[in-house]
């Protein structure tokens, strides 16, 4: 069963029990545009207690907002959700995200009132396909507006996280935000902060990941979102580079070009790993000195990926993606050696964790600013030529061979195992008898090497 025939099941039950249900929000806006819903969110006078006695197998996570989410197997080992939620009035939001109580209605009109933007604000009735507009959200689609339902400055006091938002469905849509959205967006962009990290963290990487990156930022920057957020990128515009390296111009038009490039669906680590690989230049930036001289960033890369992995704590990135983001910033300058490296280290480059977001984010970078691809495809032709089994091949050594082999385990081992690993990635050893003859020949050098 595909997610829209379960969602019109579900208003169908529910109509069947005497209730009024509807899809609402970003499901019918979609619908409208032509586009499919990622997932599909039902509108109903139902009470959260008369939905979960209809759906028994239900899931009360949001009971107390009047949210209840209805599962069930879509029979090829994936599980079906969808939110039902009674309509409503918030009252109050002293956490600036959640109401502090809200009082059930039977009237999809006072529902709609108390949603974000208006064209998020539409109900559709799935069998009948009628569309109930209570705030003017078909006429802001026909315009490409995104406006905030009311007075924008009480929407974005209930939840600042919408101001975020509103970036993001602007960019995504290619909209216009309203005057009088963009400008309250403005005047409460210094209160961003107390939106939770996990919450601005998620929304800006669908910013960056949902095929409108580029626009999404230079909103942010227009709205004054962006110092408050991400400061460092905002110390990117005005940093100039080297012209020679970087016809393109400053930092930050360079980081534009990047995150422009980026294809809709990417990986998180690598939109913000694209984002964040030149983080370190403006704090590093040295002008010109002396005859011939040019602008340099020493250490930028060193610099930069320390940011990072600050950037990814304050944001609560999981341990695994701010290692992964840190990774691509401190290597995305090894590309300009790849044909001078031995074939040894070469392999090991190649063997980065997600080495395939390495690759992009150097095509972006390249693509981006001279132009020339060539260490690009210098690698892609030898991954295509080079064997797996030669890039990661299985170790001849171990560390119990080189016990048989009479010695001791101490710190002399490690350094032999990797010598070994390194002769055998060059080429210098193929087989196990020669890998023992190698190592045992360290181990005699080691004394005159102390």
């Amino acid at each position: 069963m595909s997610a829209r025939a379960f969602a019109e099941r579900i208003c169908r039950e529910l109509r069947r029990a005497g209730h009024q249900a509807y899809f609402v929000g970003g499901c019918v806006r979609d619908i409208l545009l032509g586009r499919g819903p990622a997932d599909y969110d039902v509108a109903t006078d139902a009470t959260p207690e008369q939905v979960q006695q209809l759906f028994p197998q239900s899931l009360a996570v949001g009971a107390k907002f009047g949210v209840i989410v209805v599962t069930e197997d879509s029979g090829d080992g994936a599980s079906l959700q969808v939110e039902v939620a009674t309509f409503r009035s918030d009252v109050g939001y002293s956490d600036g995200r959640h109401p502090d109580r809200v009082v059930y209605s039977d009237s999809p009109e006072q529902d709609a009132w108390r949603r974000d933007f208006t064209i998020n604000a539409l109900l559709l009735d799935p069998e009948s396909k009628e569309v109930l507009d209570f705030v003017g959200g078909r006429d802001d689609l026909r315009a490409g507006i995104i406006r905030a339902i009311g007075r924008p400055q009480d929407r974005f006091a209930e939840d600042k996280l919408r101001m975020v938002r509103a970036v993001r469905f602007a960019a995504r849509f290619r909209y216009a935000v309203e005057a009088s959205t963009f400008s309250a967006i403005v005047k409460f962009a210094p209160e961003i902060h107390e939106v939770s990290a996990e919450r601005l963290r998620d929304e800006l990487t669908k910013i960056l990941t949902e095929g409108a990156a580029r626009r999404g930022f230079e909103l942010l920057d227009e709205t004054r979102l962006l110092p408050e957020l991400l400061p460092e990128i905002s110390r990117m515009k005005g940093v100039e580079q080297p012209p020679q390296f970087h016809p393109e111009g400053d930092v930050w038009t360079h980081t534009l070009m990047m995150i422009e490039g980026l294809r809709a669906g990417c990986s998180r680590t690598l939109a913000w790993g694209v984002l964040l690989h030149d983080v370190g230049k403006p704090p590093t930036f040295a002008p010109p000195s002396g005859p011939g001289g040019r602008i340099r960033f020493d250490e930028h890369v060193e610099v930069g990926t320390r940011m990072a992995e600050e950037i990814c704590r304050r944001l609560r990135f999981s341990n695994d993606d701010t290692a992964q983001i840190a990774s691509l910033v401190a290597n995305h300058l090894r590309f300009k050696d790849v044909p001078q490296m031995k074939a040894s280290t070469l392999k090991r480059f190649v063997r980065l964790d997600r080495f395939d977001e390495h690759l992009e984010l150097h095509r972006l970078d390249c693509s981006s600013s001279h132009g020339h691809l060539d260490n690009y495809e210098f690698v892609r032709r030898f991954l295509a030529d080079t064997p797996p089994e030669q890039v990661r091949p299985a170790r001849l050594v171990t560390g119990d061979d080189l016990i048989s082999l009479g010695h001791a385990p101490g710190p002399a081992f490690h350094g032999v195992l990797e010598a070994v690993e390194e002769a055998q990635l060059n080429g210098k050893v193929s087989t196990r008898e020669e890998a023992l003859q190698f190592a045992q020949g360290l181990f005699k050098e080691a004394p005159r090497t102390k």
